[in-house]
């Protein structure tokens, strides 16, 4: 039955099509488009023409000919499409922790005299690393409270919060927040909303303008595909530019970089937010790999990682019942993101078996094997495969091989 009902969905996809703008290896599942995405078609000849004839041919005259100084702003405003921006308040370059620092810095700085920023205790490391620096640099208390809690937190104390800094989707588990309303309660208090879109971005629906989210960061690597170390991306809402004050005042976001001033004058709109020079092999890569999403409705996008998720639980309840997996992703669709989490006290070994036979998800300290289903390429036909493998290596025992059981340094 759960093979019929897979030809079935994947039959009536409307973006079955889209799976041929990207390169998938022969015979691999790949469910870890949420940690590093698959190659996009239109990159490779991208990158070759950058290389040989922009670099190798047309050497420092590219910044001008072929469009290099505009590619942060031409890149942000393609990343702002799917995130619901309109254009002139993205920027891409740099990675996720500068970009989360230059902008959570600039945006508590927005509200002095406010002593509290608040922060999940369940966000990916980095973004409290950063927001415990923030915190120490400016004198700030950095509270860490879960996001179901934030709202309550705003509305009792408020005044004293300068910034709400989130993410929608847990990187663990999968689960979504209500950006919407979690934005609204922190203006209600008169802070700012900081989002953190890593694991939303080209993966569901983003609405940064219309909610009135006030900055955003996300990586360029995960569902929107650009490829390992892609260039992160900044969101300044259009009212906040002027007062934009950025502690990275790099050359490439003053008002007249080539008259090398010594004194920075920031430039106009989100242009201030850039910051020094950008690797441009993988920024060109990233503006490539974004054309993967051309004519594709997020909406429609969002429908599918929905049918992929719960297909995903569908057939982990049929095929791993009794087998010591628990679910950790949300049932109510409207909490789920685009990928989905199984608790199991052997979560690394059993991941690791999945891999050696073509099927590739992740796992995360210390018991979490998580599977994200990027909609652009991955098919209900993978989701059931991975589950049938995972069943018969956690049947067979196959995880408890030696080779299974020894960690590299990246899990």
């Amino acid at each position: 039955m759960l093979t019929e009902r897979a030809a079935a969905l994947d039959a009536a996809d409307p973006l079955a099509h889209v799976r041929s703008r990207f390169l998938l290896p022969e015979g691999v599942v790949y469910l870890d488009g949420n940690s590093l995405g698959a190659l996009p078609a239109a990159v490779p000849a991208v990158v070759e023409d950058a290389v040989h004839r922009q670099w190798g041919t047309d050497l420092i005259r590219s910044w001008n000919a072929n469009g290099w100084w505009e590619a942060p702003a031409r890149t942000g405003d393609a990343v702002g499409r799917l995130i619901g921006a309109a254009p002139g308040q993205v920027v891409a370059g740099d990675s996720t922790s500068v970009q989360l620092f230059n902008t959570l810095l600039a945006a508590a700085r927005l509200r002095p005299g406010r002593r509290l920023l608040l922060t999940d205790p369940d966000h990916f490391p980095t973004d409290q690393y950063i927001a415990d620096s923030v915190g120490r640099l400016l004198g700030l208390d950095v509270r860490r409270v879960p996001a179901r809690e934030a709202a309550a937190v705003l509305a009792a104390e408020g005044a004293d919060v300068a910034v709400a800094a989130y993410a929608p989707v847990d990187y663990r588990t999968g689960e979504l927040y209500d950006m919407a309303a979690l934005t609204a309660a922190a203006h209600a208090a008169g802070a700012l909303a900081h989002w953190d879109l890593c694991h939303a971005a080209g993966a569901l629906p983003v609405e940064l303008d219309a909610i009135g989210a006030d900055f955003a960061v996300g990586c360029g690597y995960k569902y929107l595909s650009g490829g390992p170390g892609a260039p992160a991306f900044a969101y300044v809402a259009a009212r906040h530019q002027d007062g934009f004050d950025q502690p990275l005042t790099g050359w490439h976001g003053h008002a007249a970089p080539f008259a090398m001033s010594g004194t920075y004058a920031p430039g106009p709109g989100v242009a201030r937010a850039r910051i020094g020079t950008p690797a441009l092999l993988s920024l060109l890569a990233l503006e490539a790999a974004l054309t993967a999403f051309d004519g594709v409705d997020m909406a429609e996008v969002r429908r599918k990682s929905l049918s992929l998720t719960g297909f995903f639980q569908e057939c982990a309840d049929s095929l791993l019942d009794g087998l010591g997996f628990t679910s950790a992703t949300p049932r109510d669709p409207a909490r789920r993101g685009s990928q989905a989490a199984l608790w199991h006290p052997e979560a690394y070994p059993l991941v690791a078996a999945l891999t050696a036979r073509g099927v590739i998800g992740d796992m995360r300290a210390p018991d979490l094997l998580r599977f994200g289903f990027n909609a652009l390429y991955v098919t209900h036909a993978d989701v059931l495969r991975a589950v049938e493998e995972l069943r018969d290596i956690a049947v067979s025992g196959a995880h408890r091989a030696p080779e299974f059981r020894e960690r590299p340094t990246v899990t």
